[in-house]
C-alpha cells in the first residue's frame, strides 16, 4: 500500500468530546453554593444586559434580521419587546450581556466570561417552555436554567484552566460556543450521539481570532463576539438534533484536526512533527468548581485584569485629586497577563479600545474617583485631557509574585498596586489590592454590592413596582427555581 494513502477507519469520538457529553447528560448538580452563585450570576448577567440597552451602538444590532418577522413562541430579549427565533435571540441576549464588559469573568491559562452562555441558554429555554405549555406539557423551570448555567460555566472554565488559546491567537469565545452547544443540545432533548455531533461541529468551525481585542485593532466586535458564539452554539445544536452526522476525530485527526491545524506550534512546518503536537490538558473532572469560584465584576465595567487597579485608584483619589498637575510619575505594578492584554500606549481609537487599556482604566478613577461605562465614550474622553496626561506619566512594572499567584489554584489573585510620585519629591504610599471585590475570597463583602448593582440596573428599564417584584423573586432561591422559564422571562419584557 502506498504510504500516502489515508486509511479510512472511522474513529470513535475524541475523548474530550465524550467527557463533555457524559458530564452534561449524567451529572446531577447538588451543590448549594453553586446554585446560590448561579442565582446571583443570573441576576447580575441580566442586569448587565438591561444597562447596555442605554447605548445606541449596542441596540442597533438587536431585533429580527427581517423587520416585522413574527416567530411562534419566539424567545424574548430582556428589556425589549422583541420575540425572536432562538438563534437570533441568543445573539441579541449575548450581545447586551457582554456589551459593557460588566458580567462575570474566569481567569486562568485562558480568560473568558462564562455567563456569556446565558444568551443561548435563556433563548432556548424560553422558546421551549412556551412551546411546551402550548402543547399541554409542563414548562421548563428556572432551575433548569441554573443547572445549564453551572454546566456551561464548568465546561468553559475547566478547559480554560490549563489551555491557552490566546497563545495561538484564538479568541476565548471558542469556549462559549463549545459550552453553549453542549448545554443547548441537552435542553433541546439531545441524546449522546446528537451532543457528540454538535460538539464536533463546534470545533470544526473556523475559530475567531483575537485581532479585535488588541491594539491597534481593538474595536466593538469584542462586545458582540460572545453573543455570536452562543448563538452559533444554538444553531449547531439544532443541526445535530435534525440528525446531522458528526466529525468524530475533529480534535485529533492528523494534519486536518483542530490540534494540528489550530492548536499546535504556530509554524506549520514544525507543527506536523510529533514533538510539536499539542493537546488539551484537563486537570480535573467536570463538576461545579467554576461557578463556585467565578469572579463577579461588581464595581467597574472594566476588563477584569484591571479591576484591582481601579480599586487602588479609587483609594488614592482623595489624596491626588487636587494635585493631578503636580504628578511626575505613576507606577502600576501588575501581573504578566494584564501587561500582555491591556497595557497600551498612544492614542485610543474608541470606547472599546479604552475599556481594554490598563492605563486609561486607572487614570479615570484616579482623577474622578469612579469608573462607569459613560467614561469610555468619545465625548467624555475629549472633554477631559487630564486622562491622557496621566496615562503618559504611567510606568508598568511586573511583579513576579503577582504573576505566579494569578495562576496558583489556591489563590487565583488578580493583583495590582499603584503608587503616585509628585514633582516636589513626595509620593503616596503604595496601594496594593490582591483580590477584587468580586472574588470568591470576598463573597460576603461583594454580594450586597452585587445586589445593589442589580437594583440600579433594573431601574434603568422598569418602574419601581416591577423592579421590586423582580428583585424579591431573584432573592428567593426556592421560588425562583420553581418558576416557569417563560413566566420569569416575561417579567423582563418591555
Amino acid at each position: 500500500m502506498s504510504a500516502n494513502v489515508d486509511l479510512n477507519n472511522r474513529p470513535d469520538y475524541d475523548q474530550v468530546l465524550q467527557d463533555i457529553a457524559d458530564y452534561v447528560l449524567t451529572y446531577t448538580i447538588t451543590s448549594p453554593e453553586a446554585l446560590d452563585t448561579a442565582r446571583n450570576c443570573l441576576m447580575d448577567t441580566l442586569g448587565c444586559g438591561l444597562l447596555a440597552l442605554r447605548f445606541p451602538e449596542c441596540t442597533k444590532h438587536l431585533g429580527p434580521i427581517v423587520a416585522g418577522t413574527v416567530v411562534p413562541f419566539g424567545a424574548r430579549v430582556p428589556g425589549t419587546s422583541f420575540r425572536l427565533d432562538p438563534v437570533k435571540a441568543a445573539w441579541d441576549i449575548g450581545c447586551i450581556v457582554r456589551w459593557l464588559d460588566y458580567n462575570d469573568t474566569w481567569l486562568a491559562a485562558e480568560w473568558g466570561h462564562p455567563s456569556d452562555n446565558l444568551g443561548g441558554i435563556l433563548a432556548v429555554a424560553d422558546h421551549l417552555s412556551q412551546k411546551r405549555v402550548a402543547n399541554g406539557e409542563k414548562p421548563l423551570t428556572v432551575r433548569t436554567v441554573l443547572d445549564a448555567m453551572i454546566m456551561a460555566h464548568e465546561i468553559q472554565g475547566v478547559i480554560a484552566l490549563e489551555n491557552s488559546f490566546n497563545r495561538v491567537g484564538l479568541d476565548h469565545v471558542l469556549l462559549v460556543k463549545v459550552a453553549s452547544t453542549a448545554v443547548c443540545a441537552k435542553l433541546m432533548g439531545g441524546n449522546r450521539e446528537q451532543l457528540l455531533s454538535a460538539l464536533s461541529h463546534a470545533f470544526v468551525d473556523g475559530q475567531a481570532l483575537r485581532t479585535y481585542r488588541h491594539a491597534p485593532n481593538a474595536g466593538s466586535r469584542k462586545s458582540w463576539a460572545a453573543g455570536d458564539a452562543s448563538s452559533r452554539g444554538v444553531r449547531l445544536a439544532d443541526i445535530a438534533m435534525r440528525g446531522e452526522m458528526g466529525v468524530p476525530g475533529v480534535l485529533t485527526a492528523p494534519q486536518w484536526g483542530f490540534y494540528d491545524v489550530l492548536f499546535s506550534h504556530t509554524n506549520k512546518d514544525l507543527a506536523l512533527k510529533p514533538e510539536n503536537q499539542r493537546h488539551f490538558s484537563l486537570s480535573q473532572p467536570y463538576g461545579t468548581y467554576v461557578m463556585e469560584n467565578v469572579l463577579f465584576k461588581i464595581s467597574f465595567p472594566a476588563e477584569f485584569h484591571a479591576q484591582t487597579a481601579c480599586e487602588a485608584a479609587v483609594t488614592l483619589h482623595p489624596e491626588v485629586k487636587d494635585r493631578l498637575h503636580e504628578i511626575a510619575k505613576i507606577v502600576i505594578t501588575t501581573h504578566e497577563s494584564a501587561i500582555r492584554i491591556i497595557s497600551k500606549q498612544g492614542k485610543l481609537a474608541n470606547a472599546a479600545d479604552r475599556d481594554h487599556c490598563l492605563q486609561y482604566m486607572t487614570a479615570v478613577p484616579l482623577a474622578f474617583g469612579n469608573l462607569v461605562a459613560e467614561h469610555y465614550e468619545d465625548e467624555f474622553h475629549a472633554a477631559h485631557p487630564i486622562i491622557d496626561e496621566l496615562r503618559e506619566k504611567m510606568e508598568i512594572v511586573e511583579d513576579p509574585r503577582f504573576t505566579r499567584e494569578y495562576l496558583e489554584a489556591d489563590k487565583r489573585s488578580i493583583a495590582n498596586a499603584i503608587q503616585v510620585f509628585f514633582t516636589d519629591g513626595t509620593c503616596t504610599g503604595q496601594v496594593v489590592v490582591q483580590y477584587p471585590i468580586g472574588h470568591r475570597r470576598r463573597r460576603a463583602q461583594g454580594i450586597p454590592l452585587l445586589e445593589a448593582k442589580f437594583k440600579a440596573n433594573l431601574a434603568t428599564r422598569f418602574v419601581g413596582q416591577r423592579c421590586t417584584e423582580i428583585f424579591e423573586l431573584c432573592k428567593d432561591q426556592a421560588r425562583l427555581e420553581a418558576m416557569p422559564v417563560h413566566t420569569f422571562v416575561g417579567l423582563f419584557e418591555q
